[in-house]
């Protein structure tokens, strides 16, 4: 892995989160302006617009996304990464925004990162350093000062924002690890286009999308354009191809644009005000997840042994 790879990786991944972080304030504004809106709706319509846009432009790039369904393994990789990826971070965090606001619940699904950095101690068996440690109490710390606002018998927010924040943040960790294993084969547009595609049709099955009665007006329906293609199209897309530069725990981090992004388009386009202990409690999240970058180089070193072991 170069220099030039491990930097167009984070671009990338860097990029993703700060649209993601847009597509928040525009589903809040969304949710604002159109009571009967739902974020199952919304999320089926995202989902099911940007696979089939992603697939048709695999299929005029010559990319064959048709070939993923011929090896078994890829197909139920791709149907793990709708079902268990895309849905818990997208349907999720649209609930999390619903019954909160765009900057609350993107601090809440910031904790995905050390959901990874769990799942390679479990199972990797990557020991945490202290600097890991020290960033998850921070984590915790910040975590806290959110929901509670300093006052700890009682949250500040309600349990359903962060119920479901708790589930977008799980979703971070299956999204960002359960494709790794087909990228380099297949490729971004055949894996996430079929990923989101997958999950559309899941959720449509469970709640029809067509019962749901809506006047929509121009402007919900430019918010809506922009959802579906710089907030879902080219970010996912974009967060697929950067893993094939840098690791997930790398990738996972960048998701520290997706907070300040959604927090400083909130505060300018929606007026929503913080307080004291939202910036010092999300400040805190997000100097932690940053301390874990300081232990990429370990796990980067443990994946190469470990591959180069399962090769032998």
């Amino acid at each position: 892995m170069t220099q030039q790879h491990h930097l167009r990786g984070i671009l990338l991944a860097s990029s993703a989160c700060i649209l993601w972080g847009i597509s928040g304030v525009a589903a809040s504004t969304l949710f604002i302006n159109n009571q009967h809106l739902t974020a199952m709706w919304l999320t089926q319509v995202r989902m099911i617009s940007a696979g089939l846009i992603l697939i048709i432009w695999g299929l005029l790039a010559g990319k064959h996304p048709f070939q993923i369904w011929q090896h078994r393994h890829a197909a139920w990789t791709a149907v793990s990464y709708g079902l268990l990826g895309l849905i818990p971070v997208q349907l999720c965090y649209f609930e999390a925004v619903r019954a909160g606001n765009a900057p609350i619940a993107t601090i809440i699904q910031f904790l995905g990162p050390f959901i990874i950095s769990i799942y390679f101690f479990l199972f990797k068996h990557v020991a945490p350093s202290r600097i890991e440690l020290i960033g998850m109490i921070m984590a915790f710390i910040g975590t806290l000062l959110i929901v509670t606002h300093g006052h700890l018998n009682s949250l500040a927010i309600s349990p359903v924002v962060l119920f479901w924040g708790g589930l977008s943040a799980i979703g971070v960790a299956t999204n960002t690890l359960i494709p790794r294993t087909i990228l380099p084969k297949y490729g971004a547009l055949t894996v996430t286009g079929w990923g989101l595609l997958i999950a559309g049709i899941f959720l449509t099955l469970l709640q029809p999308m067509w019962r749901v009665h809506l006047t929509i007006t121009w402007s919900q329906l430019g918010l809506l354009i922009i959802i579906i293609l710089l907030g879902t199209v080219a970010p996912f897309l974009m967060f697929a191809r950067s893993l094939s530069d840098i690791l997930p725990t790398t990738a996972s981090l960048m998701d520290a644009f997706e907070p300040l992004a959604a927090t400083v388009f909130s505060i300018t386009f929606l007026n929503v005000q913080l307080t004291n202990f939202d910036f010092v409690g999300g400040l805190l999240i997000i100097l932690a997840v940053m301390a874990l970058s300081m232990n990429t180089h370990k796990m980067l070193n443990f994946l190469r042994r470990h591959r180069a072991h399962s090769s032998s």
